[in-house]
């Protein structure tokens, strides 16, 4: 039996253990700390009954962008003896739910390997992502990445999920409609 719950700074290192497991991206272990401390309700680990971490999403939002509020998922693993369960599903819908809820995310973005046959699948006809645009180059090994987008208003809507700021996460006009919505952003 896999539970899904939010990670704690203590998971972090098993976080950082799964990710050599399972990814050939591998980052230090301070970068975990910076999401892990900045946005604390945004990342979430997978645990099988004996408390071992099975799979973990890694996320952030998107700060240096003056657009509407918009999150990133740095990571997601799970351990191939989980394979198969719907936990990155889980991870992923967690994670997004969390950003509407505490940050009133409009988007959520990702990258993913071109080559990366089943995590596109998952992206696109599971998690219905969509392909913004090709990156090439964009992993250490020179292949290219999909940069891909979920809307998360359409998500919200579909799982009733209330935003942190109803008024401007359903304001569709998006860019460009004024400088009226960007004092959002301050997270009080």
């Amino acid at each position: 039996m896999v539970t899904i719950r939010t990670a704690k700074p203590q998971d972090l290192m098993n976080m950082q253990h799964c990710n050599l497991l399972c990814l050939p991206e591998n980052y230090q272990m301070k970068y975990y700390f910076y999401h892990g401390l900045s946005w604390p309700q945004l990342s979430f680990v997978a645990e099988d009954s004996k408390k071992r971490i099975v799979g973990y999403v890694l996320a952030k939002m998107e700060e240096e962008s003056e657009e509407v509020p918009h999150g990133h998922i740095t990571s997601l693993a799970v351990q191939r003896s989980h394979r198969r369960l719907g936990i990155a599903q889980k991870l992923m819908d967690q994670a997004s739910r969390a950003m509407i809820e505490s940050f009133n995310t409009k988007y959520v973005s990702l990258h993913v390997r071109k080559s990366n046959r089943a995590a596109l699948n998952l992206y696109t006809n599971t998690l219905k992502f969509k392909i913004n645009e090709i990156e090439p180059k964009y992993y250490a090994d020179g292949e290219d990445a999909y940069a891909m987008r979920r809307d998360l208003v359409e998500f919200s809507k579909l799982h009733d999920i209330a935003p942190a700021f109803a008024p401007s996460f359903f304001d569709c006009k998006g860019k460009g409609s004024g400088d009226d919505h960007h004092h959002h952003h301050n997270h009080d």
